[in-house]
This record gives structure tokens, sequence and C-alpha cells, in this order.
């Protein structure tokens, strides 16, 4: 089982799967070319293409959206970020998929009137992938410079690749990992979840 590889051949192993998924490739591509700062492909899109490979289905099965971030606390206005998605939305023409990119350094701008709790800005989009309510949506894949791959896992890949949900409650809300998590069993009834610890307090919301 690839879950019980070491580290260095799981990350071999997850660029292969992901290359299978052509809407994915495609996406990290063109995303490439918008040069966003610390920007990354990230949650459902990835966890999801992996899911689909292991369990023998079609590699973008049910992936409902691409979500893109990315952190400039340079200029925290909805319209310096709407400057972008606008530009992504032209070099995204044509993909059939939705790819949704967000600037991670506004996000407690809206959040709290969103989800009516407060959330305390993130310091870099990779604190922002670690606050999903599901170790598992922890992952972020960019393309550098000479097309190498950076992957961002800070709870490693096993637990994608076994199919393990494992709740990460350092912000999202119990509900929030529960309502995910049964979306996701019932496309994928091969999954493994975890039930929410029953002491751990709730905070803010995140996307997948």
């Amino acid at each position: 089982m690839i879950g019980r590889l070491p580290l260095d051949e799981q990350l071999s192993a997850l660029k292969a799967v992901l290359s299978r998924n052509e809407v994915l490739l495609e996406v990290l591509s063109r995303t490439a070319t918008l040069e966003l700062p610390g920007w990354y492909l990230t949650a459902g899109c990835l966890f999801q293409t992996v899911w689909n490979v292991v369990t023998g289905r079609p590699p973008a099965d049910g992936i409902k959206d691409y979500d893109v971030f990315y952190f400039d606390d340079g200029d925290l206005s909805w319209e310096a970020e709407d400057t972008v998605i606008r530009r992504a939305e032209q070099v995204f023409a044509g993909l059939p998929a939705e790819v949704e990119i967000r600037n991670e350094a506004r996000v407690h701008l809206w959040y709290e009137r969103k989800f009516g709790v407060p959330c305390p800005p993130h310091e870099s989009t990779e604190s922002a992938i670690d606050s999903f309510a599901a170790t598992t949506c922890c992952l972020g894949v960019r393309l550098e410079p000479g097309s190498r791959w950076r992957v961002y896992a800070p709870h490693g890949l096993s637990d994608v690749f076994n199919l393990v949900v494992r709740p990460n409650p350092v912000l999202a809300p119990r509900e929030v990992y529960e309502t995910k998590s049964a979306r996701w069993r019932g496309q994928w009834p091969e999954l493994t979840v975890l039930d929410w610890p029953p002491t751990s307090a709730t905070g803010t919301a995140s996307s997948s």
C-alpha cells in the first residue's frame, strides 16, 4: 500500500497519481502563469483525485471545483482580490471545471460575517491550509521554476492514500467536519471517517 511507503516514495506516488487528472495538471500549469505570491492548488481536488485513483474511479470524478490559495498582505482590499479573480477567469477560460481563487491574507476580514465565528489572520498560505477541518484536506501543490513540484503536507500523506478522514480540531467547528465527511463518505463509501474528539473546542470553518 502506498500509505506505508517511505515519504519520498509517497511523494513520487502523489505526483504520479495527481498527474492522471488532466484538469488538475492544466490548473497547475495555468495558475503558475499568474505568478501569485505563495500560491497553492489545495484541498478537495488533490485528495479526491487520490481517492478516485485508489478506488478505481476516473481521476476527476465528482470533483466540483479546484481551489487556489495565495497570500498577499500588501493590499487587503476586495478590489485587489477581485482584480486577481478577473484576471484568472481569462486564464482558466475553457476549462471543464470551476477554479476558485482566494487571497488567504483577507480571510479574517469576512469570515465571521459568513460563518458567525472569528478567524485570526493567517500568516501565510500554509497557515491557511493548516486550518482545514480534516488533516486529509491539509495538502497543497504548486509548480515552481523548472516545473518542479512543491508539496505542502503538514500531516503527511499516509491518511490520504489509506482513505482515512481524520479531524483537525484547531480551527474548524465540529459541524463543518461532520457535514463534509458525511458528504465525502456518500461519494466514496470506502472511506474510514474518524470521530471528532469529544473535548475539542470549536472554531471557524474552512473551505475544501
